[in-house]
C-alpha cells in the first residue's frame, strides 16, 4: 500500500524533508572543502605579498594584496552560506515535529528568505534552486520572483577592497608598506631585488590560484 501511494502521490512529506536535509548536508561540505582551499592559496598568496614587498615590488605586492581582499571577503560570504544552509536544515526539522501534528507541510517566509539568498551563490545555486522548485511545490515557498535568482555583482567587494589593500599591505609588512604615496621613499632599494620577469611570474601565479577558487 505505501508503494503505491509513493507512485500515486510520491514522497511522503517526511521523506521529502529527509532529502532536502542530505541535499543540505552535502552542500555544506562542499563549502568547507572551497573554504579550506581558499585558506590554503591565501595563506600562499601572503606569503608571496610578504616576499615582494621586502624586495621592494611595491606594484606587484599592491596587485596580489588586492586578491587577498577578494579572498578574504569570498571565505566570509562561504562561511555565512554554510551558516545559512545550517538555518533552513533547523528549520526543516520543525517541519517534521509539524507535520505530525497537521500532517502536512507548512509555509515557512524563513525558508524562502534563507533560500533567496543562497540561490546567489553560484557554488551552491543550481542545487538550491532546485530544491526551492521542490519546496514550493511542497507548499513551503511561495514562487520566487525572477529578480531574486539574478547573481549579485561583484562590485562591492571591487569598491572596498582599493580602501583595504593599504591596510594589508601595512599588516602583512609589519607597518613598511602603507600609503601609495609613501612606500617608494619609505622601503629602502634593495640589493637583491628580484628580476622583473621573476616577480611578474610569482605574483601571477599566485594570482591565478586564488582566482581559479574565486571564479569555481
Amino acid at each position: 500500500m505505501q508503494t503505491i501511494n509513493r507512485f500515486l502521490y510520491g514522497p511522503t512529506p517526511e521523506e521529502r524533508v529527509r532529502a532536502w536535509q542530505g541535499k543540505l548536508r552535502s552542500e555544506s561540505r562542499q563549502l568547507d572543502r572551497e573554504m579550506r582551499q581558499l585558506e590554503a592559496a591565501t595563506a600562499k598568496a601572503r606569503t608571496t605579498v610578504k616576499q615582494l614587498a621586502a624586495k621592494g615590488d611595491v606594484k606587484s605586492a599592491r596587485i596580489l594584496a588586492k586578491e587577498v581582499v577578494r579572498s578574504n571577503k569570498q571565505k566570509d560570504r562561504l562561511s555565512v552560506s554554510k551558516a545559512r544552509l545550517g538555518s533552513i536544515g533547523t528549520q526543516l526539522q520543525q517541519q517534521l515535529a509539524m507535520v505530525k501534528v497537521t500532517g502536512s507541510l507548512q509555509k515557512s517566509t524563513e525558508i524562502m528568505k534563507l533560500s533567496n539568498s543562497l540561490v546567489k551563490l553560484p557554488q551552491i545555486s543550481q542545487v538550491m534552486r532546485e530544491m526551492s522548485m521542490e519546496m514550493t511545490k511542497a507548499g513551503i515557498m511561495e514562487e520566487m520572483l525572477e529578480d531574486t535568482l539574478q547573481m549579485d555583482e561583484d562590485e562591492e567587494i571591487e569598491e572596498e577592497a582599493d580602501a583595504e589593500v593599504d591596510k594589508v599591505l601595512f599588516d602583512l609588512t609589519n607597518g613598511k608598506l602603507g600609503q601609495a604615496g609613501s612606500v617608494a621613499t619609505d622601503l629602502p632599494v634593495p640589493q637583491d631585488q628580484l628580476e622583473d620577469e621573476e616577480a611578474e611570474r610569482v605574483m601571477e601565479e599566485a594570482r591565478k590560484q586564488l582566482n581559479g577558487l574565486l571564479s569555481g
